[in-house]
């Protein structure tokens, strides 16, 4: 297993551990596991992303820590909150990661996955790429009559 598969359990092990929320010294975490700090920033910065449904609030110095905290949200918060992130342009990575949190979070069926994901592979540049995608998500917000 890679280091930073080990250290992103282990984070998760402790968002669960503390409902969701959880202080944590960079060097203290570094030492219990053998790693350097930085190596617990990259996935930090990496696997626990706004993207994926984490806030991150982080403080420098001796006494500095980072806070995360799972955001729990309904389908249409998670849905807002998708389309707020998104921003003037998106680039096709990270709208697959916004795309598969979505479906991981039960937000999207497994069929407006895939037909999302389908958008997503056209050749297009990022500025239509997320003016498409703000047009998925507020289909996907308006209500059935």
């Amino acid at each position: 297993m890679l280091m930073s598969d080990i250290i992103a359990n282990m984070i998760e092990e402790m968002l669960q551990e503390n409902k969701g929320s959880l202080e944590l010294k960079r060097n203290d975490l570094a030492g219990r596991i053998g790693c350097v700090p930085s190596q617990i920033n990259y996935v930090i910065t990496s696997r626990f992303t706004p993207e994926k449904g984490y806030v991150i609030e982080s403080r420098r110095g001796g006494g500095g820590y980072v806070k995360i905290t799972k955001v729990q949200m309904t389908r249409d918060q998670y849905l807002m909150h998708f389309l707020h992130a998104i921003g003037d342009k998106l680039d096709a990575r990270s709208g697959y990661a916004f795309v598969l949190s979505l479906s991981d979070k039960g937000a999207i069926t497994k069929r407006e996955e895939n037909i999302i994901l389908s958008v997503l592979k056209c050749s297009i540049n990022d500025f239509h790429r997320a003016d498409m995608m703000k047009q998925i998500v507020l289909a996907l917000l308006k209500k059935e009559v």
